[in-house]
Order: structure tokens, then sequence, then C-alpha cells
């Protein structure tokens, strides 16, 4: 019994040693081909990728009031109070969003009152005018019977002796004189009173304008749609969406806008190590994050000409601007996308991973292969992860992608490319410096102008 136990045992032990070994030698081996690749030959892309979002190439923007023209408002920022939901399918006319007049509700109601007061005023003027002339042209009309009657006393006093003739031709000169004088007054009061109404007029037609246009402006308070289609909140100058309790800046009352859906583009950010490599017309690669990575094709329409800042870091950024190519039906605007800009293509080359590239003391890179060689070669581009080799290998071999424990004992494969490897180097370090001597040039010429146009005295 103890016999069989003991052999049982045995026969478990050599068992579980035998699997752990084979286990582990598997192990080993697929560690050891992790550590390889295979020289590839086929297209290569190199390309600038980064995030972004979907917008309109036009849009409508769905303004506030202008309160900014009319002298009468205190220029402040305007508060909204509501706003329908982001997506919102609108007609013209239809209601968008509700600002806070509670501020200028006051403006108003004064100007109404001053508007009162002169249409009181100019009727109390025109009562007053009415009576004033009225009494003038009794004046004149009891004035003319007064010259009449001196003309009877001058007719009936040829009989009287000439001192009392005399005296009746006094008389009605003087009569008549006094009549004149009082059609002159008459005249001179209808042009005043015709002036000073004139000018109440004016003042009048101009106060009721101001209660007009105000009473517009307040009347934009409720903010309607200009246009039919689908509400998109706009941000503010910080990059802060517009909502319900968001101030809006008087200056540029827009609270939303009503997009275009039927030019769509793709507004990404590049940073300023990557900028140069993109140029307007390049093809690109939208994907929609929505629709499951869902791809669409498209050029590239316009690069800005100045960086900006990014939150929380001292890179710079340009605005890129993917105009999309392709039928979209299901895209909106503010969706996320990857946007994949392609700056070459090769039809037919071979590549390696950047890793397996290894560069010596001499600068030289070179790559070692799986059948134990240190192979040299002369690179060309590369994108984010693969390198095109020119010259030194060829499609099919295995090489590592790390440097190899043993890499002392790989041999040398061929001296032959070296020379063309520094040669290449050469020309490149040659070029570089070239540019730079050329921007220091440019640089050089640009500060003797300016230094040149300040010392030569200005002319009248």
């Amino acid at each position: 019994m103890k016999k069989t136990v003991i052999t049982t045992a045995i026969i478990v032990v050599t068992a579980l040693a035998a699997l752990l070994s084979f286990i582990g030698l598997n192990q080993g081996k697929n560690a050891d081909e992790l550590n390889f690749t295979e020289v590839r030959r086929g297209s290569f892309e190199i390309s600038v990728s980064n995030t972004g979002e979907i917008i309109a190439e036009h849009s409508i923007d769905i303004k506030g009031p202008d309160i900014v023209r009319n002298s009468n408002f205190r220029v402040a920022p305007v508060r909204v109070i509501d706003l329908v939901p982001e997506g919102t399918l609108v007609r013209k006319g239809d209601y968008v969003a509700a600002l806070d007049k509670s501020n200028f509700d006051n403006t108003l109601k004064d100007e109404v009152t001053a508007l009162k007061k002169a249409e009181a005023e100019i009727e109390m003027k025109l009562l007053d005018t009415a009576v004033v002339l009225s009494t003038l042209r009794d004046d004149i009309r009891n004035q003319i019977f007064a010259v009449v009657e001196a003309e009877i006393n001058l007719e009936q006093s040829k009989y009287d002796p000439p001192a009392a003739q005399r005296q009746a031709e006094m008389e009605l000169d003087r009569l008549q004189r006094y009549l004149e004088q009082k059609r002159r007054t008459y005249f001179l009061r209808l042009a005043q009173t015709s002036s000073e109404t004139r000018n109440m007029r004016m003042a009048l037609n101009r106060q009721r304008k101001k209660v007009k246009d105000i009473g517009e402006i307040l009347a934009g308070f409720t903010v309607t749609a200009p246009s039919d289609g689908m509400v998109v909140y706009k941000k503010d100058r910080m990059g802060i969406r517009i909502k319900s309790g968001s101030m809006i800046n008087p200056f540029y009352p827009v609270v939303a806008s009503l997009p275009d859906l039927n030019s769509l583009i793709s507004k990404t950010y590049i940073s300023e190590t990557d900028v140069s490599k993109i140029k307007e017309g390049l093809q690109a690669e939208v994907v929609v994050d929505a629709f499951q990575g869902k791809s669409y094709k498209g050029l590239v329409t316009s690069i800005a000409n100045i960086g900006e800042q990014i939150t929380n870091s001292d890179s710079k950024v340009f605005e890129v601007l993917v105009r999309i190519s392709e039928p979209y039906t299901l895209l909106k605007p503010m969706m996320t996308t990857s946007n994949k800009v392609i700056i070459k293509q090769y039809d037919d080359v071979i590549f390696v991973p950047v890793e397996s590239v290894q560069t010596g003391s001499d600068n030289i890179p070179y790559v070692y292969t799986k059948s134990g060689y240190k192979q040299p070669v002369l690179l060309g581009e590369s994108n984010e992860n693969d390198i095109i080799v020119e010259k030194g290998l060829s499609e099919g071999t295995d090489v590592w992608l790390t440097i190899p424990q043993d890499h002392e004992k790989y041999t040398l494969a061929s001296n032959e490319l070296i020379p063309l490897i520094i040669e290449r180097e050469m020309i490149k370090k040659s070029s570089n410096r070239k540019l730079i001597k050329d921007s220091d040039f440019i640089a050089e010429s640009q500060a003797g102008s300016d230094s040149l146009k300040s010392s030569v005295p200005l002319r009248d």
C-alpha cells in the first residue's frame, strides 16, 4: 500500500515538473518572439492627428438687442434668463431666449414721462398762441374802424377852419401809423410763435422716436429666430458656452446661432511644431466618435496665421479647418472628431518600427537582425510609429525591436552604406545651417532697415 502511494506521488511530481518546464519554455519563446518584428513593404503614410469638433462653415447669429447704439442705455452685460435647449428646431420668428431687462425698464418709464410732458407743453403753447393772436387780430380790426372814423372826420372838416382840418389830418395819420404798427406786431408775433411751435414739434418728434427706439430695443430682449434652423449654443470670448444664467457682451450680443447644416467642417488645433507641415488642400480623414469611429474624407481649407495659448500649457496651437467632402446626413454641430491630416503618402516602400532603429556614438543608424547581424540603414521619412528604410534591409527580414543583450557578439553586415549615410547627414546639416543663416540675414536686414528708418529725419 505504501509502495503504491509513493509510486503515485513520484509520477504526479514528475508530470508537474514536466508541465512547468513546458510552460516556462513556451513563455520564454513567446517573450523572444515579441522582441522581433518583420520588415514590411507597402503603403506608408505621414500624417498629423488631433481631436476637434464639428461646426458649420456658415451660420446665422441669433442676436439680442443692440443697446450700444442707444445713448439712453447704460452699456453693461445682459443676463440670459431663459434659452431654448440646444438642438431645438425653430422657424423664423419663433421664441429662442429671454434676456433680463429689469435694469432698463426705468429708462423707458422716464422717457415716456418726458414725452407726455412735451405733448402737454406744446398743447398749452398752441392754446396760448391762439389766444394772443386772436387778441392781436381784434386790436387790428378795432384800429381799422378807428382809421375809417378818422377818414370820415377829415372829410367832414373841409368846411372847418384850416387849423381844424390840419388836426383831422394829423389824427388820421396817427391812427394809420398805429394800425401799421399793430399789423407788424401781429406778423412778428405770428413768426415768433410759429418758430417756437416748430421747435417744440421737432423736440416732440425726437422724444417720440426716442421712446419708439427704446421700446424696440426692450422688445428685442425677447429674442426670436431670424430664420429657420437648429439652435446651437455659442461660446463667448473666454470659450464658455452661453446658456441660461450667462452674461452676454453688449458689444457682441450674440445668444446662439443657426448653422447651415449643408456645409460642415471639423475645427481642430495643431501644435506649433506640426503646423508648418500642413498646407491648404491636403487630404484629411475625419473620424466621428459618436458613430463608433465612422470616418469621412475631407480637405484642409484654412490654417490660422496666429497661434493660441492652450490652458495650463506653454505651447501654442493653430486653428485648422477641414471641410468634410462626403455626404454627412447624420452629422451635427459640436460632435467630437479625430482629425488626421495626410501630409505625404508613399505607395511601395520598405519600413520598420521606429524603436527598432538604434544609433551608436558615431550617429550611424542601424538595426539588429535576428540572423545575428548589425545592419547599417539609410533612413527616409518617418511617422509616429514607423520609419522608411531606403537602403539596407529587404522585405521579410526579422529585426530586433530593442537592443539584444548580447549585441556585442553581432557582426557588422557591411560598410558600404556608411559613406552614403554620412554624406546624407552632412547635406542635411548644411541645409539646416543655410536656413539658419537665411533667417539671421532676414532678421539683420529688417533690423538694419528699421534702424535706417529711425535715423532718417521725417519730412512734413
